[in-house]
């Protein structure tokens, strides 16, 4: 890709034309590696469902344009990008099981229109088809590289699980006043590492020499990675059809994000009583009155401004990140998409 200031390119219309562009690689392999047969209507329509919805296609895309910024032609991160789509995909219908989600994509969940126990069994297929590209690699880009991308992806799936199971763990021991260090621990590693992390130190092991330091991408993903969580929570209260998630979801589901977490500290004690009452799982899904409750309660204490400054705050960290791990290579449009992710984590929709 030619260099972006040459083309007088704007930053946000160059992520969403990458966006565009890779996702659309990612996808065509995504839908080569999906299976049909039978049982096509218990299993492989399942499995098709939710990649064949879109998607913003921003973890491929981000391993696509890290392994191109290290100088790796487009065609040998293809392979991983699609296997990073596909293991997205599967978590996501796990968590939407997990959550009792009722819409992804702008349409109901899998095991809505399906029943948990199919749902659940697509899911797992979709995990074991995320392996297959990653067994592909082999001839494309070398068993040794192939070997270490596939360690890496057993890294990331571990350190997934770990989170989820922090978020989902608060959630059943209705677990209070959190405080904002135990919710980014929990966003590195249920939303980091897939989301950002591993896409770019597998892009790098794909472009870039044998002996580069992975560790270098940690904090840069994880400063871009919870600025997108922060946002992405933010973007809860005001969902329309173009979120493709349920308005207020993470309410309703008693999700303990950071703007409830500063609620709950800043709350009176007889406020704490109350909140902690509405978030016990033992009540069920939350109520629209008790929903309003939390969202007065937050408003009466600054919580979404205070969320808001703190993903702005972790932004511009990533952006000094990105100098330290980025600076050094050409200034090429795939370098440029990296960096302009930090702003469009904000413009997104």
């Amino acid at each position: 890709m030619q260099d972006a200031a040459a083309e007088g390119v704007r930053t946000p219309t160059l992520v969403r034309e990458t966006l565009a562009e890779y996702g659309a690689v990612t996808r065509e392999a995504v839908l080569r590696y999906l299976p049909t047969g039978a049982p096509q209507g218990y299993l492989y329509d399942l499995v098709a469902d939710y990649p064949r919805r879109g998607g913003k296609m921003m973890r491929s895309s981000l391993c696509i344009a890290t392994a191109r910024a290290f100088g790796a032609p487009l065609e040998d991160a293809v392979g991983t990008a699609a296997s990073i789509e596909l293991l997205h995909n599967a978590l996501l219908v796990h968590d939407d099981i997990e959550d009792e989600s009722e819409q992804r994509r702008g349409r109901p969940t899998l095991h809505a229109l399906h029943g948990i126990p199919l749902a659940l069994n697509a899911g797992d297929a979709l995990g074991l088809l995320s392996l297959r590209p990653l067994v592909d690699n082999i001839e494309r880009i070398g068993s040794r590289r192939a070997l270490r991308i596939l360690q890496e992806s057993e890294r990331m799936a571990w350190e997934s699980a770990e989170g989820q199971a922090m978020e989902l763990g608060w959630r059943r021991d209705n677990c209070n006043g959190l405080s904002d260090a135990d919710y980014l621990r929990m966003v590195l590693k249920k939303t980091c590492w897939l989301a950002t992390i591993h896409p770019c130190r597998v892009g790098a092991l794909i472009g870039g020499p044998g002996d580069i330091d992975l560790d270098r991408f940690i904090r840069f993903g994880f400063f871009l990675g919870v600025s997108f969580q922060i946002q992405d929570d933010l973007l809860n209260f005001v969902a329309d059809e173009r979120y493709g998630k349920e308005l207020h979801g993470d309410l309703v589901e008693g999700k303990r994000t950071l703007m409830v977490n500063h609620a709950y500290r800043r709350a009176t004690p007889a406020q704490r009583t109350r909140l902690a009452e509405i978030l016990d799982p033992a009540g069920g899904k939350r109520t629209e009155a008790q929903v309003d409750w939390i969202r007065d309660l937050m408003a009466t204490h600054g919580s979404v401004d205070y969320a808001r400054g703190i993903a702005h705050g972790l932004a511009g960290a990533a952006l000094h990140e990105f100098d330290g791990v980025f600076g050094g290579l050409p200034e090429t449009r795939d370098k440029a998409f990296v960096r302009g992710l930090v702003t469009w984590v904000f413009e997104r929709t």
